[in-house]
């Protein structure tokens, strides 16, 4: 629930440059979506935050509960830590290359189970008005530990100028991460993919270009009357160290550099169980591609627009309509002057739209299309880089999901030790990596298992 809206205070704006450091708490915080922890901390069933009671889907009272830091209630007495382990069964149509494969696994051409990931959760609060969602986890399939998904959060409330006001900082390791809403990469659809099944490979910095825990960077938010939004900051790339330490580490990533500002706007509105919200976000960094300062850096300009519609009711027939553009502009000054573009222009655009339905918050079924399209450029999408022939970086695809969530729509403290997904989906490709041609061989079929406690 919002606290009472109080005049901005002196030590209250102490409060906020203080918690600039929290930056350093992405160093040391071990803990997400749906977590059993959230549940014990507020004392409300998994219901009320996620549109199927489990997963990164939310409803209005989930975002009012990430706005606000993470820091509702303070029903449990047990530490804010949480774990989840993922598990997969994979089948495409045809069978794929060994050397497409992640080596050492001893993985078939076809019709594999996979071991996906276990994670560990700091997942509440920290301290007063401080929260964190921090993701530890262990990658099963490439056998590594890494420091994943984390947004540590000063959040607090006033009114200024007879307005009300929730406003914040969030400390985080990749753009999005923070964001609210299940349209920006991070946290958009699907919610689970196989680890092991072909996918498009071009793909914009925003959604995809960048690392978890290679980046870090913050933010200052402010949500206005509940209607607008607005927040705006910077990331950089953390020192090799800090990667290594970190497990994040590789040693052909794009690196950043000084500083890449971050902005986002979005406007809402919730009535009668019925939620729109309507926004744009931007990212622009200076990168060295591949880490190479040899010829200087290249130039992203990610521009996107996004909307949802949630028709929530009663909670028993909901429906939902997700979308998202990205237009990347691609000044690519150092890959043209080492040889790897053929011009420094390029463009890519990404497009996604999904409509889901869940009944009781515990059967979904999920439609989605993407498409991916942009300049032709055989220096960047060649064979070597897996592409067609055609030099273009053209994706279209389709997806339907079928979920099922047994637990969390009644609190009790055995529903709140623990959570379950089971989902189906199978993704169909009508262009794949530049071509129409055999596109339809990389289609996948995905059995999943997620379990939370």
């Amino acid at each position: 629930m919002l606290k009472k809206h109080q005049p901005i205070s002196k030590a209250t704006l102490l409060t906020i440059a203080l918690s600039l450091l929290g930056l350093g708490l992405l160093t040391i915080s071990p803990g997400a979506q749906a977590v059993p922890s959230f549940s014990r901390q507020t004392g409300a069933a998994c219901s009320m935050c996620h549109v199927s009671a489990f997963g990164p889907d939310l409803t209005p009272y989930g975002r009012d509960f990430k706005l606000n830091g993470y820091t509702s209630g303070e029903n449990s007495k047990l530490p804010p830590v949480s774990a989840m382990v993922m598990g997969s069964f994979t089948n495409t149509k045809k069978n794929q290359d060994p050397a497409d494969l992640p080596p050492g696994n001893g993985f078939n051409a076809n019709n594999n189970f996979t071991f996906d990931q276990a994670s560990l959760f700091y997942a509440g609060r920290i301290w007063d008005q401080v929260g964190a969602f921090s993701q530890l986890t262990f990658d099963g399939v490439e056998n590594r530990l890494a420091l994943d998904n984390t947004d540590v959060r000063f959040s607090d409330q006033a009114t200024l100028a007879g307005q009300d006001l929730v406003y914040g900082i969030s400390a985080n390791n990749l753009p999005t991460v923070q964001d609210l809403w299940n349209t920006t990469p991070v946290w958009g659809f699907p919610f689970n993919s196989s680890p092991i099944a072909p996918a498009p490979s071009a793909a914009a910095l925003i959604d995809g270009g960048l690392g978890a825990t290679q980046v870090g960077g913050a933010t200052l938010y402010s949500m206005i009357n509940r209607l607008l939004y607005v927040e705006a900051g910077a990331y950089t790339t953390f020192a090799k160290n800090f990667q290594q330490a970190m497990g994040a580490w590789a040693p052909d990533q794009n690196v950043i550099d000084g500083g890449a500002p971050y902005w986002r706007v979005a406007l809402q509105h919730n009535w009668d169980g019925q939620y729109v919200e309507i926004g744009h976000y931007g990212f622009r960094a200076n990168v060295f591609p591949g880490g190479d300062r040899s010829f200087g850096t290249d130039r992203y300009t990610d521009l996107a627009v996004d909307a949802t519609y949630q028709y929530l009711g009663d909670m028993t027939h909901i429906f939902e309509l997700r979308s998202t553009y990205i237009r990347e502009n691609q000044e690519l000054f150092a890959t043209h002057a080492a040889g790897g573009s053929p011009f420094s222009n390029n463009q890519l655009n990404t497009f996604k739209i999904n409509a889901a339905y869940t009944f009781q918050q515990t059967y979904g079924l999920t439609f989605a299309y993407n498409r991916i399209t942009g300049t032709k450029n055989t220096g960047i999408y060649n064979t070597d880089a897996g592409f067609a022939m055609s030099g273009k970086p053209d994706s279209e695809f389709f997806t339907v999901d079928l979920s099922y969530v047994p637990f969390g729509k009644n609190y009790s403290m055995l529903d709140s030790l623990m959570n379950l997904h089971v989902g189906l989906t199978y993704i169909g490709y009508n262009k794949f990596n530049g071509t129409s041609f055999h596109a339809g061989d990389n289609n996948t079929l995905l059995l999943n298992g997620w379990l939370a406690f």
